[in-house]
This record gives C-alpha cells, sequence and structure tokens, in this order.
C-alpha cells in the first residue's frame, strides 16, 4: 500500500513539474526567459511559488525539463535511430533533413528561448551549450555514418549540415517567407544531396 501511495504522489510530483514547465515555455516564448519571474510562472500554472522552487530550484531546470519534454514530443533520439539505419545513402540524407524539420516543427518556440537565454548566467550558458551539443552529436553522426560516400571531406560534410540547420535559416524560410516545414525539409534535403553526395 505504502508503495503505491509513493507511486501515485510521484506521478502528482512528475504531472505538477511538466505543468510548470509547460507554463514556463508559454511564458518564456511570450515575455523572454529574462524577463519571467518564477512568480509568474507559478500564477501561469495555477501553483504557490514554494512549489515552483521546490520542484526545480531555478529557471535554468525549468528550461532543461522544456528542452527535454520537447525532445521527447520530437522522438528525437527514435528518429535519429531509424535515419541511421536507413542502407541506401540519399535516403539517409532525407531522413536528416526530415529529423530536424521534425524537431523544428515541435518546437522551435523552443529554440528562440535557448537564444534568448544566452545572455543569461555561465550556468545557464553551460546548459545551453549541452543541450546543443547533444543535437550537434546527432547530426554529426549521422553525416558520419555516409563517410564513404561523400565527395567532401567530413568535417566539411558535417559543418554544411549544421549550417542548414542553423535557426536562423528556419527562421527566415519558414517564419518569416511563409515555408512550410514540408518545404523547408524538402529543401534540406536537396541541398545536403546536391553538396555532399
Amino acid at each position: 500500500m505504502a508503495d503505491a501511495v509513493k507511486t501515485y504522489r510521484q506521478e502528482q510530483a512528475e504531472a505538477t513539474k511538466i505543468r510548470i514547465a509547460q507554463a514556463a515555455r508559454q511564458l518564456f516564448a511570450a515575455d523572454g526567459y529574462g524577463a519571467t519571474s518564477i512568480d509568474a510562472i507559478a500564477k501561469q500554472a495555477g501553483v504557490a511559488t514554494r512549489t515552483v522552487y521546490s520542484a526545480f530550484g531555478t529557471k535554468r531546470e525549468i528550461l532543461s525539463l522544456i528542452c527535454d519534454l520537447w525532445l521527447k514530443e520530437a522522438r528525437a533520439i527514435e528518429l535519429s535511430g531509424e535515419v541511421l539505419a536507413m542502407p541506401v545513402p540519399a535516403a539517409r540524407l532525407r531522413g536528416a533533413a526530415n529529423w530536424l524539420s521534425n524537431l523544428y516543427s515541435a518546437g522551435f518556440d523552443v529554440v528562440l528561448i535557448f537564444e534568448a537565454a544566452t545572455d543569461e548566467s555561465a550556468e545557464t550558458r553551460a546548459l545551453l551549450r549541452s543541450k546543443l551539443a547533444g543535437r550537434n552529436q546527432v547530426m554529426d553522426a549521422i553525416i558520419a555514418s555516409l563517410e564513404a560516400e561523400l565527395r567532401v571531406p567530413l568535417k566539411q560534410a558535417q559543418a554544411v549540415y549544421r549550417a542548414l540547420a542553423a535557426p536562423g535559416v528556419y527562421q527566415e524560410l519558414v517564419d518569416e517567407s511563409g515555408w512550410t516545414p514540408a518545404e523547408f525539409e524538402q529543401w534540406v534535403a536537396e541541398s545536403l544531396e546536391r553538396q555532399l553526395l
């Protein structure tokens, strides 16, 4: 019985953390990371301020959970595995474009929040660097898996993919110029094939 109560309490605590993170994500996107207070997050989430501090401690920890939830929603890990398993090089590059488009479609607001938060503390910058490093490792691994097929040196090929994946590129084409995510994905896929194979 005690285990069941503990499990229920853990589930409730997890649900509260997710609700707080979702509220914070809305506020960070609308008002900016730096301008959003813990009090405002608590109000938006419908919890006491002390609950936010108890669940997270800092805004940086909330930001970390926002990122983790975004990556889970985008199925980033599963999709990268599927892409790496594709046997045909051109299909793998199309898969790389799909992985990127899916990631941005699921939460480009999170990408923009991250960019805005880079002006914060050294600890926040370190968190953001570690999250970005994980994304880059996946992208680099996809390209490295095609090394034998590349027409340019590996490091150059990886840089091409990262350049196409730069948030400003997606923002310019999709947010500013009205491209659909599918059009962006097709453009990335064609660009990768033309440049790399």
